[in-house]
């Protein structure tokens, strides 16, 4: 790791909420994701709407392709749906059209955009984006690219997405799952695309490359499909509210794991799923702001 980073333990306060706010004053939010092909995956873009609204969003919209948006639509009922482009353009124009604060790219995207598509759309959106699953896996097949602004970006690889997007920059070695292996290649991931790192799994570690933080909250219950959709929404939720990128990551990070410790409480580890993650998120938000008080 390199010897500049700081290690912190300092996780930020919930955002604050004024009395006269409404649905269009607290984050607009827009998931872009789920697929139809011979897997359907419909679920994934879902979970992060419902995290996202969970998490304090006040808008979400789906942009899943046309014939999922049916079933979208009854997953999350507090979103609204709309049919996902296949262009950049066209999809600039609808994340613009919906005037969104921030968008999470990749839950359950499969092969609905092209890998050149996905880096076209993050070089041309200017605002926050949390790319996740296909997203990322979608850029390890970009050609070259650079990100403009690139610290508003989070990503948020598990450890072989992380492999692959380092080997897409000509880093290609296998990552010593040791925690001071991780922090490596967190910081690695983010000195190569300028970005704030989301290392998943045991320990999760969260670094822009000057800061690295590593998280303490969480159990091995939460090693369940979704659970990293649900981190997506809680994360692109927070920076929807005014949150910047590091410390939206950190604090997603660990309200996510203390939701996960509270749903393994009451329903064991190996009962969880990622529902139950988005059912207990409330729980972590007010042990949070509670331990903040004191």
């Amino acid at each position: 790791m390199p010897t500049d980073v700081v290690i912190t333990r300092e996780i930020a306060q919930l955002p604050e909420r004024r009395d006269d706010a409404h649905k269009g004053d607290v984050g607009r939010l827009v998931v872009v994701g789920g697929c139809c092909t011979e897997t359907l995956m419909v679920g994934a873009p879902a979970l992060a709407a419902n995290a996202a609204f969970r998490s304090g969003a006040g808008l979400v919209q789906l942009l899943v392709p046309e014939p999922i948006r049916s079933a979208a639509a009854v997953l999350a009922p507090c979103a609204t749906t709309h049919t996902l482009p296949a262009e950049a353009a066209s999809l600039l124009e609808a994340v613009t059209a919906f005037r969104a604060d921030v968008v999470a790219l990749g839950p359950g995207l499969g092969d609905s955009l092209t890998p050149v598509v996905v880096a076209e759309f993050l070089t041309s959106f200017t605002g926050p984006v949390v790319v996740d699953a296909d997203g990322l896996n979608a850029l390890c097949q970009a050609p070259p690219f650079e990100i403009p602004d690139p610290g508003r970006v989070i990503m948020t690889p598990h450890g072989g997405e992380m492999r692959r997007l380092l080997a897409a920059r000509g880093r290609d070695h296998p990552i010593d799952a040791s925690r001071a292996g991780r922090q490596e290649a967190a910081c690695e991931l983010s000195e190569l695309y300028g970005c704030t790192s989301v290392l998943k799994g045991r320990g999760t570690v969260v670094t822009d490359g000057h800061r690295l933080y590593v998280n303490e909250t969480g159990n091995a219950g939460m090693a369940t499909g979704g659970a990293g959709d649900v981190l997506t929404g809680v994360i692109a939720a927070l920076l929807g509210q005014g949150v910047m990128p590091l410390e939206a990551a950190i604090l997603g990070v660990y309200l996510h794991g203390l939701a996960g410790d509270f749903a393994s409480e009451e329903l064991g580890r190996l009962c969880m799923t990622a529902m139950d993650l988005v059912e207990y998120l409330p729980e972590a938000f007010s042990e949070h702001e509670m331990s903040a008080s004191e």
